[in-house]
């Protein structure tokens, strides 16, 4: 996927997350230093659940953040270099911090429609 496309899912995401608040929302996160082996062996995992209430954009930084009663995520929009949407309802953000650190971000909404 091109560069270009990768933006345009971007925006698409951002522009349309609205459509689940109020969902149960599930966070996956990995860190790792290959961004092509999200392995159980080389990843070290979180798991997050909280209900979206607000999402928001911010200039300053250029992050992407999320946000329920107990729960605030952030992904900094700057450093994506790859966004796929595995199932419905369910998107897996790849960011690049370093040359060998990346963060995978996996998104589930539980959303009834």
């Amino acid at each position: 996927m091109s560069s270009e496309e990768t933006n345009h899912k971007i925006i698409e995401f951002f522009e349309n997350v609205e459509k689940y608040y109020g969902c149960r929302t599930e966070i996956t996160e990995g860190l790792t230093g290959d961004s092509t082996n999200f392995d159980v062996d080389h990843t070290t995992w979180n798991l997050s659940e909280f209900t979206l209430i607000r999402s928001a954009y911010r200039n300053n930084g250029g992050k992407f953040m999320l946000e329920g009663d107990t729960m605030y995520y952030e992904i900094d929009a700057t450093s994506i270099i790859r966004l796929e949407e595995p199932g419905r309802n369910k998107f897996e953000f790849i960011e690049q911090y370093s040359e060998n650190v990346f963060r995978i971000t996996k998104i589930r909404f539980h959303y009834k429609y």
